[in-house]
């Protein structure tokens, strides 16, 4: 039998304590700390689609990076961060409760409708004044502000070639006809062309830059796009970032037709039309048929 998910937060945070652990790490330290057997790693959620000792884990890392107790270096590694020592340090035991004094923890808690009073379950609990409906569109948006996050990482950690390439999958799943890389040099300032529509009537160039979220875009850099835009005489462009824009980048008036797209309109556009994700969990929610009862 798997122990309730509030049992697994201490030994999960204990375990960073000495050195930063992989998730196949981690399941094998989990385990070992609570002697689960094959059997027991096998029991899956009530949904079926994924074990309970997966799910507790999961969520474990979600709650403490929402808390800042660990940080992910990269993609599968935890690591502990000094607050998280510090709670170490001065605890023996961990709570979903405990979290509740952080403010990021908080204002996440908040946001989701997760209920802080211990529970039985591997998943966030609704809170108790919502409905059945709005705590499943809170919990589903939790998931995906994580997707998002996650997401957004996995991409840093790519090359520039590749972010270009995803950019362009993204835009013809979007709709748009197809579309190609420029040259890595002589492209004067355009990463991409792509087709407005399927017919190729009209051709949007593209930037995109794979910028770490302190590093924001800039008005120097709109402006270096719409020369570009000048030099290849075309009216319409897509600019693309994994950060952001600064104040006067968005405000940055030209009588080109542009389009700013940030790292997290990025991410949503990618949830949205399945592009570097997978789908993990389906649920029907479903109704009476009226017209099935009607004589």
């Amino acid at each position: 039998m798997i122990p309730q998910f509030e049992e697994f937060l201490y030994p999960f945070l204990l375990a960073l304590k000495d050195s930063n652990l992989t998730t196949k790490e981690m399941k094998a330290k989990m385990v070992g700390h609570f002697n689960l057997t094959a059997e027991d790693c096998a029991i899956m959620t009530k949904g079926g689609n994924t074990n309970q000792l997966s799910d507790r884990i999961g969520w474990c890392r979600q709650y403490f990076r929402r808390a800042l107790f660990i940080d992910i270096p990269q993609r599968g590694t935890y690591s502990i961060t000094q607050r998280g020592l510090d709670y170490l340090a001065s605890h023996t035991s961990l709570h979903k409760s405990d979290l509740m004094q952080y403010p990021e923890f908080a204002a996440y808690a908040s946001s989701t409708g997760i209920d802080t009073t211990p529970s039985s379950e591997g998943t966030p609990e609704p809170n108790k004044e919502l409905t059945p409906t709005e705590s499943l569109e809170k919990a589903y948006n939790a998931i995906n502000n994580d997707l998002a996050e996650e997401l957004l990482a996995t991409i840093l950690e790519q090359s520039p070639t590749f972010f270009e390439n995803l950019v362009l999958k993204l835009l013809e799943k979007m709709g748009y006809g197809k579309g190609v890389v420029t040259q890595r040099t002589g492209d004067e300032g355009i990463d991409g062309v792509i087709n407005e529509d399927k017919l190729g009537l009209d051709i949007i160039h593209i930037q995109a830059k794979r910028y770490k979220p302190d590093n924001k875009v800039g008005r120097p850099l709109m402006q270096a796009f719409v020369g570009a835009l000048d030099g290849a005489g075309v009216n319409k462009g897509v600019f693309i970032t994994t950060s952001s824009f600064t104040k006067e980048a968005l405000e940055y008036k030209s009588s080109k037709k542009i389009a700013k797209i940030d790292g997290r309109q990025l991410t949503n556009l990618m949830i949205q039309y399945n592009v570097g994700v997978t789908t993990e969990y389906t649920y029907e929610v479903k109704r009476i048929d009226k017209d099935f009862f009607e004589e």
